[in-house]
């Protein structure tokens, strides 16, 4: 097995592409930017001025893609097992 070069990456997702990348699909298709505001209003996160200084959290949008995609396609942690 040959070690990946650089420009391998960009190279499958480019094949991905061609023959149709079902997320891609899925991102032209929803837009999740309208859920923003009812994420908001459901999901609270510390606004740190209690001292909790570590990483910022993941955006609310991104976390719900998430979620969906793995619902969607059946995916979860067991499966890794």
């Amino acid at each position: 097995m040959t070690q990946s070069g650089f420009f391998d990456v960009e190279e499958r997702l480019a094949r991905l592409s061609g023959l149709g990348d079902q997320l891609e699909a899925f991102s032209r298709t929803v837009d999740f930017e309208v859920f923003r505001p009812e994420l908001n209003k459901v999901l609270t996160y510390a606004d740190g001025s209690e001292g909790g200084r570590g990483r910022p959290p993941f955006d609310l949008v991104l976390m719900f893609k998430i979620l969906v995609i793995q619902a969607l396609d059946n995916l979860s942690d067991e499966r890794n097992i």
